[in-house]
């Protein structure tokens, strides 16, 4: 009886795993381009903000750099619970600065308030990290997407320093898989990219119809893009925008990151798979339910790992082990190659973290169990400005 369930355990987890793996594979069809549109969105650009005055300068100078009508976008930085000069930084730099009227403790609640202020203002928001740097046509690519009808868009992000150490080329690698394997796979169908953390637009049209924005998770991005496919608007990938993100150096700031980044998507997905699932068939729901679920897809994985590891015999189990190690780390580091090619790195400059990168893929599995039973209730901040005040 146990050896029937853990079978149809492992079946379940191979079929949503499957499926994943069968639709990156439409990355593989040529993307159609956006039109290059005349200038016309009016953009309020948000940066929720907090202890960030090493970092916000290089930022905001990027954004006035842009090849858009200066007319067309006005920049704002809100501190929240600084205890530092973020603000005087930001007003040195030449944004402007929102104060929050409520205490807030997450970037959703930041957003809430903000967005609610700024109601018919503007025709779309976007929302970068304080330690991003922003491509010069990123406004003008995103323009285009919106006149081409997209409400909701996410742009291609990369890691500023993806050659620092193995642990930012880690999150380079990453964020390559997702713009390619899952944003770039889905445009040819009618599902959602990935809205992960920054560099992300969202017009005031699907806010208005969304009663503004009202997220409570840790993870508001992946949450913002469930609550919009249950209206039945899908988040577009606009690729030529591109955002660039500081990663960390530590493995250890690193796990406690992505740890985060498991709770949230955990949350939401207890949150809102059965309502995904139970209105109306549509796959851009159902395919919001297979991606939100995916950590709990891989942590099935590990019970027939562990079934065959009990019963197999002393003498098998080493070498059985070591096999399926070597594979996983040749399988990973081919994936890190891959990855690396695609997004035309330097790779004698990303050799450590193409090697490396198995151990970056391994580590979400002991962080998706610490966050299944210990959820972190507050966002806490990283320390930046290793890679943006060289």
């Amino acid at each position: 009886m146990l050896e029937i369930f853990v079978k149809i355990i492992g079946w379940l987890a191979k079929l949503l795993i499957g499926y994943t793996t069968i639709t990156s594979f439409f990355c593989l069809l040529p993307r159609k381009k956006y039109s290059v549109a005349q200038p016309k969105t009016r953009f309020a650009v948000l940066i929720p903000a907090r202890n960030e005055e090493n970092v916000l300068g290089t930022l905001i100078k990027s954004l006035q750099a842009q090849d858009y009508p200066k007319a067309l976008f006005d920049i704002f930085v809100i501190p929240n619970n600084c205890t530092d000069n973020t603000e005087t930084a930001a007003l040195n730099a030449g944004a402007k600065v929102l104060h929050c009227t409520a205490p807030v403790s997450t970037k959703g609640e930041v957003l809430h308030q903000i967005l609610k202020e700024l109601s018919g203002k503007y025709d779309a928001y976007c929302v970068f990290d304080a330690d991003n740097v922003v491509d010069p046509q990123f406004l003008s690519r995103m323009n285009d997407a919106i006149v081409a009808g997209a409400k909701v868009a996410k742009s291609r992000q990369c890691a500023l320093n993806p050659y620092d150490n193995w642990v930012s080329g880690g999150y380079d690698l990453y964020f390559q898989s997702i713009n390619l394997l899952h944003s770039k796979a889905r445009m040819p169908l009618p599902l959602s990219a990935k809205l992960i953390g920054t560099g992300f637009m969202v017009t005031d049209a699907i806010l208005q119809q969304l009663d503004g924005w009202n997220t409570v998770t840790l993870t508001e991005d992946i949450e913002f893009a469930v609550q919009c496919a249950q209206i039945g608007e899908k988040v577009y990938f606009v690729p030529d925008a591109l955002t660039y993100d500081e990663e960390p150096l530590s493995f250890g700031i690193s796990m406690r990151q992505r740890r985060r980044w498991s709770a949230g998507v955990q949350s939401v997905a207890n949150r809102y798979t059965w309502h995904l699932l139970g209105k109306k068939p549509s796959w851009l729901r159902w395919d919001l339910a297979i991606h939100i679920n995916m950590i709990y897809a891989q942590l099935l994985t590990l019970i027939p790992l562990m079934y065959g590891i009990f019963t197999t015999l002393p003498a098998q189990l080493i070498s059985n082990l070591l096999i399926s190690l070597a594979g996983f780390w040749l399988g990973g580091m081919a994936m890190g190659l891959a990855l690396s090619v695609t997004a035309k790195r330097a790779l004698r400059k990303q050799w450590k973290a193409i090697v490396m990168y198995p151990v970056f893929l391994a580590s979400w599995y002991p962080l998706h169990i610490w966050a299944l039973f210990s959820k972190p209730k507050n966002w806490k901040p990283i320390i930046h400005g290793t890679s943006l005040n060289r």
